[in-house]
C-alpha cells in the first residue's frame, strides 16, 4: 500500500546496517527516476555511491551490468532499492548473486509482491499499519507539535481524523499538516482583517471557508499569538 512506510523502514534499517559493510548505496524513488532519466543514470548512481572515488563511464545498460559485477562481485554491500514497480529495475541494478560480494544485502521496497516472488527473494515483510495509540501520536504530532494527547477540546476531533486514516502514516501526515496549516491561515486573516473584531462573529466566517475555528484560534491564544480582549474581541 503506498504511504504505509515503507520507504521510511527501508532507510532506518539502511542507517542502521550500513556500518558493518564495505559499502553502501539508496537508491530512491527508482520508478520516477527510471522514467525521467533512465536506468544508466541509476546504474551509475549506485556505483558512485558505493565507490565515491572511481568515475564510470558506461552508455547502455548492459555495460552498466557488466561494471557493477566486475566492481562489487568481491564486495559486501548494503543496496536499497526504493519503489522498485518494473522486474528491469531489478535486473539491471542488482542481476544476480554473484554480483555482489559474501555477506551483502539487497533490500527492495514495491508494492508489488508478486515482483519480488517471480524474481526469488528470500523473504517479504509487509509493512502494518499504524495502530490507534501510535497513530493518534503521529497525527498529534503534525497537527500540534506534540505527540502527546491533545487537551479534551482536541481528544474528539483527533480520534476522529484517526479513525478516517484508518493507520496509514501517510494520510495520518497529510490530515495533520493540513490541519496546522489552517491554524496558520487563521493567524493572517485575523492578522489582516479581523484584528478587534468580536471572536463569535470571526468564528462564523472562518467556520463558512471550511476552517476549524474554534481549535485554531484556541491554540492561537496558547501560543500567545493572539489574545481576547475584554472576554469578546480578538487581537
Amino acid at each position: 500500500m503506498g504511504g504505509i512506510g515503507k520507504t521510511t523502514l527501508a532507510r532506518i534499517v539502511y542507517n542502521k546496517m550500513s556500518p558493518h559493510f564495505e559499502g553502501k548505496s539508496f537508491l530512491a524513488d527508482i520508478r520516477e527516476v527510471s522514467n525521467k532519466c533512465g536506468l544508466v543514470s541509476l546504474q551509475k548512481q549506485l556505483l558512485s555511491q558505493i565507490l565515491p572515488d572511481e568515475c564510470f563511464n558506461f552508455f547502455n545498460v548492459h555495460e552498466g551490468n557488466a561494471v557493477i559485477s566486475h566492481n562489487l562481485s568481491h564486495k559486501k554491500v548494503l543496496v536499497v532499492l526504493d519503489d522498485v514497480d518494473n522486474v528491469q529495475h531489478l535486473k539491471c541494478l542488482v542481476g544476480r548473486r554473484n554480483w555482489f560480494g559474501l555477506g551483502s544485502r539487497i533490500v527492495v521496497t514495491t508494492r508489488d509482491e508478486h515482483l519480488l516472488r517471480s524474481y526469488g527473494v528470500d523473504g517479504v515483510y509487509k509493512p502494518t499499519t499504524l495502530n490507534p495509540d501510535d497513530a493518534l501520536r503521529l497525527f498529534n504530532l503534525k497537527a500540534f507539535h506534540s505527540d502527546t494527547v491533545p487537551k479534551d477540546d482536541f481528544i474528539e476531533l483527533s480520534e476522529h481524523v484517526v479513525r478516517y486514516a484508518d493507520g496509514l502514516p501517510l494520510a495520518l501526515e497529510v490530515l495533520g499538516s493540513f490541519l496546522c496549516e489552517r491554524e496558520k491561515n487563521i493567524f493572517l486573516d485575523i492578522a489582516c482583517f479581523f484584528n478587534g473584531e468580536e471572536k463569535d462573529f470571526v468564528s462564523k466566517v472562518l467556520d463558512g471557508c471550511e476552517f476549524f475555528s474554534d481549535i485554531g484560534i484556541d491554540i492561537l491564544i496558547k501560543k500567545s499569538l493572539i489574545k481576547v480582549h475584554e472576554d469578546k474581541y480578538l487581537w
